[in-house]
């Protein structure tokens, strides 16, 4: 397996993990049948199982243009060093995105995007180039 393909597994179980904490956050506060249920007039989550969600939907958004980039590179025989610190970096950004998207750190936060941004950005410019 290629450090690209190793990256995008490692990006891919994060993201899949990160419906757990708000889930679990969403049981805490409604219990078991209301989390499973649909009532009326939820309790309201804790602010950092909301950010949490807002982060994994944001981490699936992304994860979409990721694996485009990274499997059209392993298909076209594309690895060099390039794409593996674009590999790197992305997984990084997007870890350092959902920490601090859930601790409420708007700076970190928001340099994390644009650090995965740009991770996806090399990805394209190496396959083009």
């Amino acid at each position: 397996m290629t450090l690209e393909l190793h990256y995008l597994v490692l990006v891919t179980a994060l993201t899949a993990v990160l419906w757990m904490p708000y889930i679990l956050n969403r049981i805490a506060v409604r219990g078991l049948s209301e989390a499973v249920g649909y009532p009326e007039n939820p309790k309201p989550a804790a602010p950092w199982a909301k950010r949490i969600q807002a982060a994994h939907a944001n981490a699936v958004e992304n994860l979409v243009v990721f694996a485009a980039l990274v499997l059209v590179a392993h298909v076209a025989g594309v690895s060099n060093e390039g794409t593996v610190f674009a590999c790197q970096m992305y997984f990084w950004a997007r870890l350092v995105h959902v920490i601090a998207y859930t601790l409420a750190w708007p700076w970190v936060r928001t340099f994390a995007f644009v650090a995965g941004f740009a991770s996806q950005a090399l990805l394209a410019w190496q396959l083009l180039a």
